[in-house]
């Protein structure tokens, strides 16, 4: 699974990123400071199930703190977007081309209005927020439509004239994508595929939109909320745009908290409302850096950055999490309990878990065991989130 981190230069999005995964990368105040792509684990929060067994963890990736299991998930920071990005403009190709991958979209931007429409700094509030939902939408709506208009003809042809189904012609044409064909039969619903050589630009274009929509998933990060006008332009974005979840957040002040805990000056949870300080007589600057960060979570609840990529893989891509264990024993060969988290699409069965813990384990399977009430299932048991599960082989 990846998830791409998207928008314009100088809005946040290697802040956000270095937030979620404490890499060390540029992040300088000015557009294209990102060029090539970042790579690296972010981490989802699940409530771990290990004080049900009365048991502490290892966890063999990720981490697991004061209860709450976090799960790697791997994230990319592309380079910046700018209009015309489909057309080459900016690092538009590059852009684009990063993101063939990506399962889920985050599209960070800029909340505050103090970042024009070619990543520049302007005036606090002087640039309306609005315009980057919109021009993302096109920039990514023409990128798929410039993919389709390579081969319509020849889709059109095949499936008039030879009888071919027009879904299985696109998800081919759009493999390199990820795109499946239930995804393209969805995009497909409401379209006259009896007759694709009779589209007009205008559905051919319509058509791109909603299969951009079924395959590429897109959370807002409403970047800068802790900025003047934030709060206000917010509210704003979510009455213009219903149809996306737009989630307030810092990453600036996300990362602060992260980066302070790692020194061992606060103790925090990622996600949490609050944070405990551990070293006395801090510099009075730290002291007015923690004040600030106190006062903004008390008014906001959280930063909003965990929150955003939760979201985005619980709720649009819709993932649950599923424990390997064991009925007489949680722990691994060496010795480590509970040591894996896996991550898998909603509606996978038993048999697909077992896949998913080894090849061998599913060619092998025998049943499945539900750890926490040891009834067995078969194979097409479906799997609910925190689900933890003994596969049995032969």
């Amino acid at each position: 699974m990846l998830i791409g981190l998207v928008g314009k230069p100088n809005v946040g999005k290697s802040t956000f990123f270095k937030a979620m995964t404490l890499m060390d990368v540029l992040i300088e105040n000015y557009p294209f400071a990102t060029i090539e792509p970042n790579r690296g684990a972010g981490f989802v929060r699940v409530e771990c199930v290990d004080k049900e067994f009365n048991v502490k963890c290892n966890p063999r990736t990720g981490y697991c703190k004061q209860g709450i299991r976090f799960v790697p998930v791997e994230l990319m920071d592309v380079a910046g977007l700018v209009p015309g990005a489909h057309e080459g403009k900016g690092m538009g190709n590059q852009f684009l081309d990063d993101l063939r991958q990506a399962d889920a979209l985050i599209h960070i931007i800029d909340v505050s209005g103090s970042t024009n429409e070619k990543g520049e700094n302007v005036e606090l509030g002087s640039y309306e927020p609005l315009n980057d939902i919109r021009f993302l939408e096109e920039e990514l709506d023409y990128w798929f439509l410039g993919i389709l208009r390579k081969s319509w003809n020849k889709f059109a042809r095949r499936v008039e004239q030879e009888k071919k189904e027009l879904f299985k012609e696109i998800a081919q044409q759009f493999s390199g994508l990820k795109i499946t064909e239930e995804q393209v039969k969805k995009a497909l619903t409401g379209f006259n595929i009896q007759n694709p050589s009779k589209w007009s630009d205008e559905t051919l274009l319509r058509f791109a939109s909603e299969l951009r929509k079924y395959s590429k998933p897109l959370v807002i990060a409403a970047n800068k909320i802790d900025k003047i006008n934030g709060k206000k332009n917010l509210e704003k974005l979510k009455k213009e745009f219903p149809n996306y979840t737009i989630i307030g957040c810092s990453a600036e002040i996300e990362l602060a908290l992260k980066e302070a805990d790692k020194k061992g000056i606060i103790d925090y949870v990622p996600g949490s409302n609050s944070f405990k300080v551990l070293k006395e007589n801090l510099p009075e600057n730290q002291k007015k850096a923690l004040e600030y960060i106190k006062k903004f979570l008390d008014e906001h609840g959280t930063t909003g950055v965990q929150q955003v990529l939760d979201y985005t893989i619980f709720n649009e891509l819709k993932y649950i999490a599923v424990y390997p264990g064991g009925v007489k024993k949680l722990a691994d060969s060496q010795g480590r309990i509970l040591p894996d988290c896996f991550l898998m699409p909603k509606g996978s069965t038993a048999l697909d878990f077992a896949y998913k813990i080894h090849t061998d384990i599913g060619k092998k399977f025998v049943k499945a065991i539900d750890v926490r009430t040891k009834k067995p299932f078969g194979k097409d048991y479906v799997l609910k989130h925190r689900d933890v599960i003994e596969i049995m082989t032969t």
